[in-house]
């Protein structure tokens, strides 16, 4: 069954993708929840003329990002957490920890496009995030995880 996604799915694909799925995943599930529309020719005319529409639209927002993949690279991230004596936390460091961290350095994100390598923090020490900023625009960040001063 082909599909046009209207909102990003994962491991799906992206907004405005055609995507093949099988019937009972999209018909079940896609299609009654409003992430895809049924892949017919006059669909896929529309989805066409609608691209082509939005192309400089996205050329300025992929600019856009760009520049904010620039400047968190060059942004140092640290997290102070409490910690117990042997480095391990009390609680754990996930990625709305890490967007909340963002936001106050002035780089507002989803926590839901952040992906913390190995799922949450558990202990201190440097670890490794992938941003993604836009579908052509994925960002590896290191941030720290340290101990809160008593």
């Amino acid at each position: 069954m082909e599909l046009i996604l209207t909102q990003d799915v994962e491991n799906v694909g992206f907004k405005d993708d055609i995507v093949s799925v099988k019937n009972g995943y999209g018909r079940n599930y896609l299609i009654p929840r409003g992430f895809g529309v049924l892949a017919t020719t006059s669909a896929k005319k529309v989805l066409a003329e609608n691209l082509k529409q939005r192309a400089h639209k996205e050329a300025k927002i992929v600019e856009d990002a760009k520049k904010t993949s620039e400047a968190l690279k060059n942004l140092e991230i640290k997290i102070t957490v409490k910690a117990g004596a042997n480095g391990k936390l009390f609680g754990a460091v996930s990625n709305a920890n890490l967007a909340d961290e963002l936001a106050k350095a002035g780089h507002n994100i989803e926590r839901k496009f952040i992906q913390i390598t190995g799922g949450t923090v558990k202990s201190l020490g440097k670890y490794n995030a992938t941003i993604r900023l836009h579908r052509d625009v994925i960002v590896e960040k290191e941030f720290e995880v340290a101990a809160q001063d008593k």
